[in-house]
């Protein structure tokens, strides 16, 4: 029984020596992951958990608009769609037919994942400009058919009182950030993997990938329902959050923050919409909450987007990234910037 439980903490330990320790930006993950799981330990104020909270929401919409937008290059300027119906989905059966949260929340995924692919399937054909112009016609056409019937989607009002998944804010706390670590880390390995890989060489030839004997479209798609079933889950976790569900959860402008996180933080990375989320969505509500500052905060919000746009055009996380470590040249391996060998090959850096 002993050797049972050290055994997967040997390897653990040896994980982290070997491969997180050594990299300055895998120790800051685990630091930052650290930090919050005993955030509630230090802060009891229920509005600075309700920010973290919703923060942890929406990085799990960003890094989704990523996936999608950055990884195949299918740019998504609807993707509010997908969180809008996971919100809806999740909501109706729950305020109409009582269902436990818990079971309407993987069913608005599912719901977001179908919408997904029935929205990829007309845009598989469609490129560049013209595609980020259908997708946002998506959420207006869902929005009007939710307003013919209002009184079944609440028309401009939405619906409230639903269920939440918890009752005490720092279980759900924990439920938020659970699933944003969760989520966020799939994402970030199926990335990571041979379908990132191939999704990759969609967006930079598609031609070639096809020729390469890649079912492009099967991918392409594959790639609409995945980051939809993600942000159908954010979407429904934010309804039940708030315990309300309305019409700004299919927003252009949702889905234009969105492109804004991603682009801040650094694109096809998932972790860098990640920290775009996680700088400027508190930035917002603390220039909120200052006085004479608040009337200022969107031209002060849009003077922060655009310094990083024009010094790190990669996005802040990579920019980061680049500063602190180094990547070998022969073997690919990150590094940190003092060393003189790989760590991998041993091969010189300088």
């Amino acid at each position: 029984m002993r050797m049972l439980i050290l055994a997967p903490l040997r390897i653990f330990w040896s994980y982290l020596l070997r491969e997180v320790l050594p990299l300055p930006s895998r120790t800051a993950v685990l630091v930052f992951m650290a930090v919050l799981l005993g955030l509630p330990l230090v802060i009891e104020d229920p509005y600075l958990l309700r920010i973290v909270i919703m923060t942890c929401i929406f990085s799990v919409f960003a890094a989704s608009w990523d996936f999608l937008s950055s990884y195949s290059g299918q740019v998504s300027f609807g993707h509010a769609l997908f969180f809008g119906v996971g919100a809806y989905t999740s909501a109706l059966l729950n305020y109409h037919l009582h269902w436990s949260p818990w079971l309407t929340l993987p069913l608005g995924g599912v719901a977001a994942m179908i919408s997904g692919i029935l929205v990829g399937i007309p845009c598989l054909r469609l490129r560049g400009s013209y595609l980020s112009l259908a997708t946002l016609s998506f959420p207006l056409i869902l929005t009007g058919i939710l307003f013919v019937f209002p009184d079944f989607s609440g028309g401009e009002l939405g619906i409230s009182g639903l269920t939440p998944l918890v009752r005490d804010r720092v279980n759900f706390f924990y439920v938020a950030v659970f699933s944003m670590l969760a989520l966020n880390w799939g994402l970030w390995k199926l990335g990571d993997s041979k379908t990132g890989l191939i999704l990759h060489a969609i967006r930079e030839d598609e031609v070639a990938a096809r020729a390469s004997g890649i079912n492009t479209p099967r991918y392409k798609l594959m790639a609409f329902a995945v980051s939809a079933l993600v942000a159908g889950l954010a979407g429904a976790l934010l309804a039940h959050f708030i315990r309300s569900v309305g019409p700004s959860t299919l927003e252009v402008s949702l889905s234009f923050q969105a492109v804004i996180w991603g682009i801040f933080g650094g694109v096809a990375t998932i972790y860098g919409p990640i920290i775009g989320v996680f700088l400027l969505y508190p930035l917002t509500e603390l220039l909120s909450l200052m006085g004479g500052v608040s009337e200022y905060r969107l031209l002060i919000f849009a003077l922060v987007v655009l310094a990083v746009l024009i010094f790190m055009p990669e996005g802040f996380t990579p920019w980061l990234r680049d500063k602190v470590e180094t990547e070998c040249r022969r073997c690919k391996s990150p590094n940190v910037f003092t060393r003189r060998q790989c760590r991998i090959c041993q091969a010189d850096l300088r």
